[in-house]
């Protein structure tokens, strides 16, 4: 944990900028996103309300970062939990985002620190139906429709479904949500997101049978697939 300073600029509902200039993107979350002038993006819903939440939370507050992995991105930006130093003690800017419905878990296998409490604030907001989890947008998937998860390819989306089959081919797993491979959702575990697997002590293999939510980016592959590259990504909610 080190002193950030004063938080001087929020960009987004994800993403501060500090009183020495470092712009910090906050780990293990991802909130709607905003233009900031990308050509041709579309602003997702409630972005605007993202970032205005945030700069309650944060701007112009002292802040101390917390490290869970990778310290700077390939753009520079500090990854870092936020804690910011408000009138009645110390808020987790993560936490306090996901718990508002205004951001969701994302994370990355080089960062993975704090994602359970970061899971709990999330499941509390969507069972509440706060924020985005009230726009159908942000909505969890149904893995036995493929159709409607093909037609979010290019976005990162929650799934869930039961796996008909876990199975191990070249190297990396397939956990598959259908019978035909070609045309229903499927998960796909490379062979250095088994390795994570492994140093975590879990098979994933032995997840055949069981009701789980998946999260990540939606790929077209021979139907919708989502990579998994680290074993947070799959939710386990029922194993029968």
């Amino acid at each position: 944990m080190e002193q950030g300073g004063i938080v001087t600029a929020v960009t987004d509902g994800d993403t501060v900028v500090l009183d020495d200039g470092r712009v910090v993107r906050m780990i293990g979350t991802q909130a709607p996103k905003l233009p900031l002038d990308r050509p041709d993006f579309v602003t997702w819903p409630l972005a605007p309300q993202a970032k205005a939440a945030l700069e309650a939370i944060a701007l112009n507050k002292p802040v101390r970062l917390g490290f869970g992995g990778e310290e700077v991105d390939r753009y520079g930006r500090v990854l870092a939990h936020v804690f910011v130093d408000g009138p009645d003690g110390e808020v987790w800017a993560q936490q306090a985002m996901v718990g508002l419905g205004l951001a969701r878990v994302y994370s990355f296998p080089d960062n993975r620190a704090c994602l359970d409490l970061l899971f709990a604030a999330e499941g509390r907001a969507r069972l509440g139906r706060l924020g985005i989890w009230a726009d159908p947008y942000y909505s969890t998937r149904a893995a036995d429709r493929p159709g409607d998860i093909l037609a979010r390819a290019g976005h990162y989306e929650l799934v869930e479904g039961r796996i008909l089959l876990a199975e191990k081919s070249g190297g990396r797993v397939y956990l598959n949500f259908g019978r035909f491979w070609k045309e229903d959702f499927t998960a796909v575990i490379e062979a250095p997101a088994l390795r994570l697997f492994a140093e975590t002590g879990i098979d994933p293999l032995a997840l055949e049978n069981a009701l789980v939510r998946i999260r990540g980016w939606v790929d077209d592959r021979d139907g919708p697939r989502i990579e998994i590259t680290h074993p947070e990504q799959i939710e386990v909610l029922a194993t029968r």
